[in-house]
This record gives structure tokens, sequence and C-alpha cells, in this order.
């Protein structure tokens, strides 16, 4: 019995009916991506938002606010600043975390969403999962302060005064659980110290009582205290981190003075989206925001709100800081026995 092939043999194409096919699909082929480009949507094409978790005014909604125009203009599009202050931060956090991965929302996002989960405990967002990292923006250091009128010039005198009366001293913080907190709390780990925290609504109501001496120390961040630092009104004793700061050149760092664990504790704002967004969507932010925070323009604008213009290698490399400050602060947190306000 004969084979299939053998009853319907198979002719051979003529050869120029074998180079139209040819010819045909590599056409095809060569096609493809317009196909692609011309089905896929185009990012972006409406506005996009920038949440930010305080309320308008702070060295921290300026940043966002001075970046927002130039990455309009990059983009094409309008960049409009949303405010949502409110329960430490978290209210702005988890409106980001619930939003759309379209590359629409962008949160700024700070060292304290990395504190407040072990803090506050379970959250209704996950800040290692919840989101997918850009880049830095800026840093600045903790910085420990002393009323002008203070008996204690330095962080030696600090310590010695401090351990011969444990508990007696206080210090001033614009909340519990920010940077400048954490810090001092390291700072007493450290030095065998003890001190009493006193939290305020704010680094500018806690500069009042530090600089008419009801409160004799503080720790802040830059921003606040920059004015009063020139005016005399209050002194510093030393600043976390690994080198000076620029805009405190006089003052030395922890780590100059001998105590250890405070070189790599700052303040910190940068930029996420919500986890899911497009990789292409985030590469191009994060290159755009890049590119911007290198201008001269936006250089100089940093000096006015006291934080050192800073950003990541790539998104991978933001997200690696995250999980380190996300591993670091429990231990810190439960040391010192912190509990929310």
């Amino acid at each position: 019995m004969r084979s299939f092939k053998q009853q319907h043999p198979v002719k051979p194409l003529a050869p120029a009916t074998s180079r139209f096919i040819q010819l045909a699909a590599l056409c095809f082929m060569a096609a493809l991506p317009v196909f692609t480009s011309a089905a896929a949507p185009k990012w972006p094409d409406r506005p996009i938002r920038i949440i930010v978790s305080q309320s308008p005014g702070g060295a921290s909604d300026m940043q966002a606010r001075m970046i927002s125009q130039p990455l309009a203009e990059a983009l094409g599009q309008p960049v409009v600043i949303e405010n949502k202050a409110g329960a430490s931060g978290l209210i702005g956090a988890e409106l980001a975390a619930k939003a759309a991965p379209d590359g629409y929302t962008i949160l700024l996002f700070q060292d304290v969403n990395t504190i407040f989960p072990s803090i506050i405990g379970k959250l209704r967002h996950d800040p290692a999962t919840s989101f997918d990292p850009i880049t830095l923006v800026g840093t600045g250091p903790a910085v420990l302060l002393a009323n002008s009128s203070s008996p204690i010039n330095s962080v030696q005198e600090l310590v010695d005064y401090s351990r011969k009366n444990p508990g007696s001293l206080s210090y001033a913080i614009a909340g519990v659980g920010t940077t400048q907190h954490l810090a001092l709390e390291v700072f007493q780990q450290r030095t065998g110290t003890k001190m009493t925290a006193i939290p305020y609504k704010g680094g500018g109501q806690a500069i009042v009582d530090v600089v008419s001496g009801q409160v004799p120390l503080a720790a802040l961040g830059v921003p606040p205290i920059l004015t009063h630092v020139k005016a005399g009104t209050l002194k510093v004793l030393a600043v976390s981190g690994r080198a000076r700061s620029p805009f405190l050149p006089d003052a030395p760092t922890f780590l100059e003075l001998g105590v250890p664990g405070l070189d790599d504790i700052n303040q910190w704002n940068g930029f996420v989206v919500p986890a899911g967004t497009p990789p292409a969507i985030i590469t191009r932010l994060h290159d755009e925001i890049v590119r911007i925070m290198g201008t001269p323009e936006i250089l100089e604008k940093m000096k006015t709100i006291g934080m050192v213009p800073t950003t990541s290698p790539s998104p991978e490399d933001f997200k690696n800081l995250i999980a380190r400050e996300l591993e670091r602060w429990p231990a810190v947190v439960k040391a010192a026995g912190i509990q929310p306000q």
C-alpha cells in the first residue's frame, strides 16, 4: 500500500514563489514592532500626580514642587502635587499603595516610611512590597543641638553630664519616630547615656522651646534650624553621617568624635511608584529625575531647603537602601521602648 506522501507527492515551489513567501515573511516580521507600538498606549498621555504626605510649605513639599515643573517639561504632561498630610505620613502612603500601577501616581517616599512599621506595627500597606522605587532625591543629617546659653558645649561634655545625671537631660524632637529621634536613641545606646525625648508636632515648635531654654537639647534635621544656628540662638554639637554637612561645615560628625553607629543614619527623600508599574516607565522616570537633580537650577534651589541633592545609580540601588532601613529600625525601636503617641 502506498503512503500518503506517495499518493500525494509535494511539488517543490517555483523559485519565484519561494522568494515571494520569504520576502512576505520578512516584511511581516519587520512590521510587528509598528503594530505593537500602535497598539500600546503612549505614556504619559495625561497629567501625573506626586503625592506628598506633608502639608504645603515644608522642605519635602518644596523639593517635590521644584522637581515637578522640569519633570512636566521633560514628559510633556502636567505634574501635579497632591498634599495628603495626616497620620504621620501614612495617609499619603496608603493612597499611593492603592493607586493603579500605570505611571500616573508617584509618591514622595521618606525615611519615616521605613520607621513606622517598627513603631505602629501592621500597616495597611507594606513599604517593602507595595512600591517600586525610582530614586533618592535628597539627604540630610540628624543634628544634635543645644541652647546657645547651655553649659554643654560638646558631645563629650554631654556624655559626661548624662552619665553622672542619668535621665536629667531632655531633648526636643519633631515627633515620635523621626530619624533624628532614632539617631539620638542610637547615640544613647552607644554611649551608655540616658535622656528623655520630648515630642513636638513639628520642628518649628520644638525650636521655640529650645531657643527659650525650656528644653536644653534638640535632635532635628537641617532645614528648620539653619536660621537659628546662623543667628547664634542654637549651637550644633554634632551631626550624623559619614561627612560633615555642607550647611554646617564647622559641626563635627559623631564618627569624628568616636561615636559609632550614626555614620549611615540620614534623613532622606525619594520617589516610588505603586508596585507593578511597567519597568520602562520606572526607567524613564529614574533617568529624567536624576538628570533634573543635576541641573544648576535645582542644585541652587536645594541650598534653600537645607538638603543635599542625592540620587540613586539605579532603582535597584534605592530598593536596597529601603530594605536596609526596614531591617535596621526594629531593634533600635525595641531597645528604646518607643511607643506610638
